[in-house]
């Protein structure tokens, strides 16, 4: 007879993440002034690959087809938490390598991979989280170590203001999504998701039930830095170590928008807020100008940049109007598709976009200036690294050297076929216009030339190895786009079909 794991093991991954920040806790108990940097990153780096690994293998043995319900259905373990805890995962091992060479100057060293691996494991939550008390408990705990992590580099002014900004910012929306929640608890009786659902299609009080909708949607709004609650990301990440500007970009994006697939999608299904008596809660539509703006402002704002990673920073807002079309376009006519299509963006820009904010972390060991002018000529210098960042940029813009080309193309494809040509249209356009300023870049690495000489006298492992690996899956997610394409549409199935 074959061996059973315990329902439990299913939280794999997280259990991972969770007990690899215990262990770095541990280590700088014993000893606090320990100053073995390859052991510390080495310990977070093996805990994310592991939790990368256990979703893997789950993913491939069909786990998530029969989703677990855990701890009285508060958390669920499906495709899409697993297809969200790899990304994560992931996402979170290229940011520990990363940080071996980016932290050799700097102190807190143990608590910087604790924090960031107890980071992941809220993220991990956040995605299985099936109740709305366990979405905000496990958005807390992403978020709180992320407020410690931008203000890390305590003597530098800039860090400490973008952190403080970052955390008041936070401090508001937290409030604003724990009052959603109260008044959608009052209306439905209930925070886990499904009975929410029951509840919200019969109710009455369907004014209260709109601004407690409203109010949750304005906390995903926050977390995925999405207009109005954008203008902390270009703070936080400028003013932010680079590895952790890359893991709030990527990851902590990426947890937001789970958490918000599964809320909007359980809670609040299409079809009791177009025909029940919640019908006028249309949060759909709140979603495609949400979209739209968020995408426009975003790639606008990064078009007028002095800096490289100012634009990055306005570019990811861009994107978060990018992945926010997944929401905006369900009708019940190509749900899953549309949903599928946002998931998959969602994964290739984990690798994409954490590579682009690498390769800034390595200019910034280089001492390279942030502005356009500062890249000219780098090329001559360092041809391998601006290869991968043009790759990345590239990618990100949906030119196909990547798999961000196919990741648009499904997602744009898929508003289509649910009569939102006109979404796809303003989509088409952004991604033009992003071309424009990510080019700025490939042109001043390649075709400027140097105005002065680079003091470039190292080439640290840790930067280029994370370097490497996000461009090589970058590029390879352009062939291997399938696999993903199949997870994407299983995870999403699991919430809408």
């Amino acid at each position: 007879m074959a061996f059973q794991l315990p329902n439990w093991m299913a939280l794999a991954p997280t259990l991972a993440l969770g007990l690899t920040a215990l262990v770095l806790l541990l280590v700088d108990s014993i000893d606090p002034d320990t100053t073995d940097r390859g052991l510390l990153a080495a310990i977070a780096t093996v805990g994310s690959l592991a939790s990368a690994g256990f979703a893997a293998w789950y993913l491939l043995a069909g786990t998530g087809d029969q989703p677990f319900t855990l701890y009285s259905e508060a958390l669920v373990v499906d495709t899409m938490a697993l297809f969200f805890a790899f990304v994560f995962a992931s996402v979170t091992a290229m940011v520990t390598v990363a940080s071996y060479d980016y932290l050799r100057d700097h102190a807190y060293q143990a608590e910087y991979y604790a924090l960031v691996t107890l980071a992941a494991t809220g993220m991990t939550l956040m995605a299985a989280a099936n109740s709305l008390a366990v979405v905000f408990v496990s958005l807390e705990l992403a978020s709180l170590p992320s407020y410690a992590l931008v203000a890390i580099l305590k003597k530098n002014r800039g860090s400490v203001e973008a952190g403080l900004k970052y955390f008041l910012i936070g401090a508001l929306s937290a409030s604003v999504f724990a009052y959603g929640i109260s008044l959608i608890y009052g209306v439905s009786g209930s925070l886990v998701l499904p009975e929410v659902a029951s509840s919200v299609a019969q109710t009455e009080l369907t004014g209260v039930l709109g601004i407690g909708v409203m109010m949750v949607l304005g906390g995903f709004a926050f977390k995925t830095a999405s207009v109005p609650f954008h203008f902390w990301a270009p703070e936080a990440y400028e003013g932010a170590p680079a590895p952790i500007s890359a893991f709030l970009s990527s990851a902590s994006k990426a947890a937001g928008f789970a958490a918000a697939f599964r809320v909007m999608t359980v809670a609040f299904p299409v079809a009791a807020v177009a025909e029940g008596a919640a019908a006028s809660v249309d949060w759909v539509l709140a979603v495609q100008i949400l979209a739209v703006v968020t995408m426009t402002l975003g790639n606008f704002a990064a078009a007028t940049q002095d800096t490289v990673k100012r634009m990055l920073a306005y570019s990811s807002v861009g994107h978060a109007g990018y992945a926010l079309i997944g929401l905006a376009a369900l009708t019940g006519n190509n749900d899953t598709f549309v949903l599928a299509g946002s998931m998959a963006h969602l994964l290739v820009y984990g690798f994409m976009n954490t590579g682009a904010f690498l390769f800034i972390a390595l200019t910034e060991h280089w001492s390279i200036g942030r502005r356009f002018e500062d890249f000219n000529g780098l090329a001559s210098q360092a041809p391998f690294a601006c290869a991968a960042m043009t790759v990345f940029l590239f990618s990100l813009a949906g030119v196909p050297v990547g798999g961000g080309a196919l990741s648009k193309w499904f997602l744009f494809a898929g508003a289509v076929g649910a009569g939102f040509w006109w979404l796809a249209a303003v989509g088409v356009i952004n991604s033009a216009l992003s071309l424009y300023y990510y080019s700025r870049v490939v042109k001043a690495m390649w075709i400027e030339e140097a105005s002065g000489e680079f003091a470039i006298e190292s080439r640290p492992a840790g930067l280029y190895a994370a370097l490497v690996t996000a461009a090589v899956v970058t590029v390879l997610l352009l062939p291997g786009f399938g696999p993903v394409w199949e997870f994407a549409t299983e995870a999403a199935a699991a919430l809408v079909a």
